[in-house]
């Protein structure tokens, strides 16, 4: 693979020189005879016209045209083959004369008239008349008005060439072939031994016997390499064995950490594992983010458990969590704890995606959509259905692996969770199955339809938190009752008690007395208006329990 590009770039190189000069040679001097037999064809013709000069006679056509025939007739002796024409042409490309039957076709009239008009003199050139390339000498003769040619055809003209070409390859060829073929009768009688030794390692290689040997035939550099085979054969069976053994130990922990991961990944995020076993250090630092918090729970569970078994309980948990759980996990949310029957989840953390507020509010919906399978099974199975609450706060929260160094909890806390946990207290007085804030409202408002429920301060605290319920989807009566409840909310909270009472009447004649929303305010601003508040009255409902 080495030496034969060698040898056969040297053939080629050789071969392809001599080539170059002697096609060289053949077509510089069929050039020059060309322009040779052009130059005798021009002094000629200019011996015509001043012939014609000098007798005065330049005015008469005859004797014009009889020194042209003359000009055609000395180029009919300088034509030496079948294939050689001399021909002159007009401005418009027309045949003036010719020494053989030869005429412009289509194109070719146009490239000849530009030739006549540029009055230049290529030697050489190739073009195109009569549907055949040929090569030319050319000439502008003004006198008579004409462009004159001598002319070969390009076939003719390149024989020579063409010959040395075929030649020169044939010789490259049979050169070539030649090398090759006493390079691989060298080569084959320098590999022999080598071969001999290699199939011998390979024999050792196919039965995986380290203990085998390459015999020595040789004193020379082939026998040092057999030899020095078996030692490294020793040496390698030595390392084999201890190779096994790590390998062997290697398989055992390989397979002690995907049980481990296994394991976890029920209780963490798989992120989060295989961050843990990159840096195991960095997992015990909290950090704080800005994520959405979700809590929902199964209301009146209590009475629910009393009515079931035990076993019956368990079952019917865990295929409740698991539904939920899909869709939490689905939407790129992780679930922190199970509080009895209460789920706890975070969006935002250990992955931030592209939107984890609009996520969590939509894994909400999806929660309670999702519930409506659920309980017809319940049916189904003779069971009493689920109700519950999802609440979800969005805001700064710490989150890590929180606890001491016997037990650990991957979690958040903070204000952010506290206020989620409140929140979903809440669904149930307001009959509302989904409650966000407004930190989380800011978040989604612009993607989905969002309704203000009330301003709340939950148990210990005094700041009022506006709470909202959103939607979906809203049908076209629905979007204008809520737009008008919300409108109606903030005159409510200016005060103005009887344009709010005005606007909660109507949301209320279009959705319906049971619409708990909207009579739970009827009631207040009837209230207020009959009792206004003290100066310094916010509106916040207080709220003295969870």
């Amino acid at each position: 693979m080495v030496v034969l590009p060698i040898i056969i770039i040297s053939v080629v190189l050789a071969g392809m020189s001599s080539y170059f000069a002697a096609a060289g040679a053949v077509k510089r001097v069929t050039t020059e005879l060309l322009s040779f037999k052009s130059m005798e064809l021009e002094k000629y013709a200019e011996s015509q016209w001043n012939l014609l000069v000098e007798s005065n006679l330049t005015d008469r056509p005859d004797m014009v045209e009889a020194a042209r025939r003359g000009v055609e007739s000395f180029g009919r002796t300088i034509v030496k083959s079948a294939t050689e024409v001399v021909f002159a042409v007009d401005a418009q490309g027309n045949m003036a004369i010719r020494t053989s039957a030869l005429e412009p076709q289509g194109d070719e009239q146009a490239a000849l008239s530009a030739m006549f008009k540029a009055g230049s003199r290529p030697v050489g050139t190739t073009i195109t008349v009569g549907g055949v390339e040929r090569v030319i000498s050319s000439f502008p003769f003004a006198p008579f008005g004409w462009q004159v040619f001598v002319s070969e055809e390009r076939s003719v003209f390149f024989s020579d060439v063409d010959q040395i070409t075929r030649q020169t390859y044939i010789i490259l060829a049979i050169a070539s072939l030649v090398s090759v073929l006493m390079l691989f009768f060298v080569v084959s009688m320098l590999t022999k031994p080598l071969f001999t030794v290699v199939g011998a390692m390979r024999h050792i290689i196919e039965s995986n016997d380290l203990s085998e040997r390459v015999d020595v035939e040789y004193k020379d550099e082939i026998g040092k390499l057999s030899h020095t085979f078996n030692i490294m054969l020793g040496e390698l069976e030595k390392a084999y064995k201890q190779i096994k053994r790590y390998a062997f130990d290697a398989v055992l922990a390989q397979k002690k950490e995907a049980r481990i991961r296994n394991i976890f990944q029920k209780y963490v995020p798989q992120t989060l594992i295989n961050t843990f076993f990159k840096n195991p250090d960095e997992m015990l630092v909290g950090k704080n983010e800005k994520l959405a918090v979700l809590f929902s729970d199964i209301r009146g569970f209590t009475s629910i458990a009393e009515s079931m078994k035990p076993d019956d309980l368990v079952n019917t948990l865990n295929r409740y969590f698991s539904a939920m759980v899909d869709i939490i996990q689905a939407r790129g949310g992780h679930i922190d704890k199970y509080i009895g029957d209460a789920i706890m989840a975070f969006f935002g953390a250990p992955e931030r995606h592209e939107n984890d507020a609009l996520s969590s509010v939509l894994a909400g919906m999806e929660m309670t959509e999702a519930l409506e399978l659920f309980n017809k099974k319940q049916l189904e199975l003779g069971k009493l259905p689920f109700a519950i609450g999802v609440g979800i706060n969005y805001g700064e929260v710490t989150v890590g692996n929180i606890g001491c160094e016997k037990k650990m909890d991957y979690t958040v806390i903070g204000d952010t969770v506290n206020l989620a946990s409140r929140i979903e207290g809440q669904t149930k007085p307001y009959h509302q199955k989904m409650l966000i804030t407004e930190d989380l409202f800011d978040h989604i408002k612009n993607d989905l339809p969002c309704r203000f429920i009330d301003s709340i301060a939950v148990k210990g605290k005094n700041k009022g938190v506006r709470i909202y319920t959103p939607r979906r989807e809203l049908s076209d009566a629905e979007k204008g009752a809520w737009k008008l409840h919300n409108d109606s909310m903030e005159f409510y909270f200016e005060r103005k008690f009887e344009p709010g009472l005005a606007g909660f009447e109507k949301v209320q004649q279009i959705l319906g007395m049971e619409d708990f929303a909207s009579d739970m305010m009827i009631k207040r601003c009837r209230e207020n208006i009959a009792n206004p508040p003290p100066a310094g009255w916010d509106g916040v409902d207080r709220k003295t329990d969870k």
